[in-house]
């Protein structure tokens, strides 16, 4: 069996090469993701950056950790408490105490991504002066890097200020220092501390202090900014790659078994000769899946060996752009390519199972006849298992809605639910596609000549190759249009939440990350014309079932103004009931009557009572909850929402209130504007994970099409023949081919289109029930057409150069080839 496994792929190797291709980068990906994903298990910890030159850094609470049966709950907390002041007192009886602050700068011609620091914290990174001298004055200025020299005069939110002296960079920030009094009033809040004493004298100062913690040697890390963004890299690395790995086995499966499948169907005169001959079902089946065995074994190999070589390149792309940390590289590890090795042999005989039962399962009478006309294109297990994934996915669908509407708003699951509609529309495509190409075919069957008819004719009559070839754009258009169209509809019912929510007619935000002070709120109210409603962004914490510690954004704002200048999307109660002993909760909290009772922790950690004033729609998930000032201790103001009264003029108020940010520095934006300014943006990580997940699909679509053009073209040098026989030129031969292969295109995308549009459908029904005020469904039209005129191209470039390389043999001599 092996050795006629072997002859009949030396002879058809140009049938298998589709397969091996195919299957070989699939094993190859596997093995890049297998290998990233090993490589990023655990995190290395990070060293100190800020402080590694600090003895002893001390830290206010910036946690909060509730008791569970199952173990302590632990969140951050959204408003981090300073160390209290006897706290402090009592460590400057030790050594000398310096007080950190950090805070955002926005700064013309400088790095978007600015923080500033008091001057007396750079020494403990350590930064030092390459040119210049330290700031003496309020308007004075060190900064890293050389965007600017000493010298310089450069705007920033908070007034112009002049360069002083430039540190080189350290690469993990960009830093501007000031005076250490300009940073106390830029940014007053105190959070951390670096105490110059013994640790041990320090650790007993701080005792009974709860939340303070000390931190000396590498866990000075802690009180560096995010010291966690390395492991939240890496989990939204790894999901990428999961994605990618995901979508990778889905579609090479997919591939690997259509083309046997179509390669059995081909080979049907053969396996008639073979049964006619003696051989029996068994022998038959065990002759496809050796064939499918050996291009399995060769090609993952060949996979492994590609994939090792293609896994340092992907590390080092993801690394230098940003999605993983700089450090990440790969690691030695050997179980990827086991992984990949064994998943690759797997694919190839999943694939080829229902193709070899098919080979073996008919007489050898049937088979002969099956040779020249299909008189079944689509059998009955796949015709049930097609029926049984659409119903499947029809009734998890409509149980999702039912029950829990925001679960297909995930991301998760807008990439996971149109496998099973798509995988469905596949099975059943023998049947879904004729009919659709003989409708896009009907207009040109009705122009005069037979090239139309003959176009028709011939999509309608070779289903199984037209669903070969119409099964992979059908995967990747709707592929495309399910996830992308999903982001875009997301975003797009976001942007519409925050439209409807938005009353105001100007809104003001600060220049700098510390928020307006008093003084400028009441500059702000005292502008003749303005309501003014000054919001500031928190978080409250509550224990769902026992167990779960759940944290919601939450904005703070007094409740006549935030009635006055925002459109709350409430199903009960009033915004204006909103007081210091209530909240307003959305529907997605367990407890959400109005009325009742809620124990919450605010964002500084403190536990409170409070009563349901009003109660929200869910929405997309942003809506979040609402608090007075008074339960958002510490919050700076980061948003102040303007609305016009007594018919005031706009340009007047306007103006107004740019006078009264101009000191502390703010931007002031019409509602127009800071609504296209704040329209949510995909991240750049899910955004790579689209596109790497689209251009893997695409890709094993060319190489679908390709394969599959090619093994049809051997099959229909007779039928080319008669063509040019009846009279037909070559090129209108080749116009023919064409033709096909683009109707049938087209008719696979429109396929795809429709199981997208179902998708989106179910989202844009989600959005309906969770109360999105007129959700709509953004279709990525630009996408489609791209990926369809791909398609296209390849399918109509793959079927129109064997069909030209035939037609330089006379037509008689074609026609005694195949005799």
């Amino acid at each position: 069996m092996l050795t006629t496994a072997l002859r009949t792929l030396r002879t058809r190797w140009t049938t298998f090469t589709g397969s091996f291709v195919a299957l070989s980068l699939g094993v190859a990906l596997i093995t890049v993701m297998g290998l990233a994903l090993a490589s990023s298990a655990d995190a290395p910890d990070r060293a100190p950056e800020r402080f590694a030159a600090a003895p002893v850094v001390v830290k206010g609470r910036d946690t909060l950790a509730v008791p569970t049966p199952i173990g302590d709950r632990v969140q951050r907390l959204a408003q981090p408490r300073p160390v209290p002041r006897d706290v402090v007192a009592r460590l400057r009886s030790l050594g000398t105490v310096v007080e950190d602050r950090s805070f955002a700068v926005r700064a013309e011609g400088g790095p978007a991504d600015l923080v500033g620091h008091p001057w007396s914290t750079a020494a403990f990174a350590p930064y030092e002066l390459v040119a210049g001298r330290a700031p003496v004055a309020a308007d004075e200025v060190v900064v890293s890097g050389d965007w600017a020299r000493p010298g310089a005069r450069v705007r920033t939110g908070g007034g112009t200020v002049r360069v002083v002296g430039t540190v080189a960079g350290l690469g993990f920030e960009n830093a501007v220092f000031h005076t250490d009094a300009r940073a106390a009033r830029l940014s007053p809040r105190s959070l951390q501390l670096v105490v110059d004493a013994d640790a041990t004298a320090v650790r007993e100062a701080v005792r009974g202090a709860g939340g303070v913690t000390v931190l000396t040697g590498d866990a000075r890390r802690y009180a560096d900014a995010d010291p966690d963004r390395d492991a939240e890299a890496l989990t939204a690395m790894n999901a990428l790659f999961g994605t990618a790995g995901g979508v990778t086995g889905f579609v090479s499966v997919f591939v690997v078994a259509s083309t046997f499948a179509f390669s059995v169907a081909q080979r049907r005169r053969e396996f008639g000769l073979l049964r006619t001959a003696g051989a029996t079902p068994g022998q038959l089946r065990r002759l496809v899946v050796t064939e499918a065995l050996v291009v399995g074994v060769l090609a993952s190999a060949a996979g492994c060996l590609l994939g090792a070589r293609l896994a340092p390149k992907l590390a080092a792309w993801v690394a230098g752009e940003g999605l993983a940390p700089r450090w990440f590289t790969i690691g030695d590890h050997t179980w990827p390519y086991h992984l990949a090795f064994w998943t690759g042999l797997c694919v190839a005989l999943c694939g080829v199972l229902a193709a070899s039962w098919r080979a073996g399962r008919t007489g050898p009478a049937e088979a002969l006849r099956e040779a020249s006309a299909e008189t079944r294109p689509l059998t009955t297990g796949r015709l049930l298992a097609g029926a049984a994934l659409l119903a499947t996915a029809a009734v998890t669908l409509v149980l999702a809605l039912m029950s829990d509407p925001g679960e297909l708003l995930g991301r998760k699951t807008y990439i996971s639910r149109p496998m099973l509609l798509i995988t469905a529309a596949a099975l059943l495509a023998p049947v879904l596609i004729p009919p659709l190409a003989r409708l896009i075919a009907w207009l040109p069957a009705r122009l005069p000549g037979a090239g139309g008819t003959l176009v028709r004719e011939n999509a309608a009559a070779g289903a199984r190759r037209t669903a070969a070839v119409a099964a992979p754009v059908l995967v990747t258009v709707a592929l495309a249009g399910s996830l992308l169209g999903a982001t875009a509809t997301l975003g797009a019912a976001q942007a519409t939440e925050v439209r409807a929510r938005t009353a105001a007619d100007f809104l003001v935000t600060p220049a700098g990350g510390t928020g307006f002070d008093e003084a400028a709120l009441r500059r702000l109210r005292a502008v003749p014309g303005a309501e003014v409603s000054a919001s500031a962004s928190s978080a409250v914490y509550v224990l769902e079932d026992g167990v779960a510690l759940i944290r919601s954004d939450a904005r703070a704002a007094e409740p006549g103004p935030l009635a006055a200048t925002a459109r709350l999307p409430l199903t009960a109660g009033r915004a204006g009931d909103l007081d210091d002993d209530s909240i307003i909760v959305n529907e997605e909290w367990r407890t959400h009557t109005v009325g009742e009772r809620v124990d919450v922790w605010l964002g500084d950690g403190t536990r409170r009572s409070l009563r349901i004033a009003a109660v929200m729609a869910v929405g997309t998930g942003d809506n979040g909850v609402y608090v007075t000032p008074r339960n958002a201790p510490a919050a700076p103001v980061d948003r102040v929402d303007v609305r016009l009264t007594g018919g005031a003029d706009a340009d007047t108020v306007a103006a107004g209130l740019r006078r009264a940010v101009r000191a502390s520095g703010g931007e002031v934006l019409s509602r127009d504007a800071w609504l296209r300014a704040a329209y949510p943006e995909t991240s750049r990580t899910t955004r790579a994970g689209l596109f790497l997940v689209l251009g893997i699909a695409l890709l094993y679509t060319g190489i679908s099409l390709v394969n599959t053009m090619i093994m049809a073209a051997s099959d229909r040098t007779r039928e080319l023949a008669a063509l040019r026989l009846a009279g037909a030129t070559g090129r209108q031969v080749l116009r023919l081919v064409g033709a096909e292969a683009l109707t049938v295109v087209l008719a696979g995308g429109l396929l795809g289109a429709l199981v997208a549009g179902i998708d989106l459908a179910g989202m844009w029904g989600a959005l309906k029930l969770l109360g999105v005020p007129a959700p709509s469904v953004a279709v990525p039209w630009a996408e489609l057409a791209a990926v369809l005129g791909a398609c296209a191209a390849l399918a109509a470039l793959a079927a129109v150069v064997p069909a030209g390389l035939s037609l330089r043999r006379g037509a008689l001599e074609q026609a005694a080839v195949r005799e």
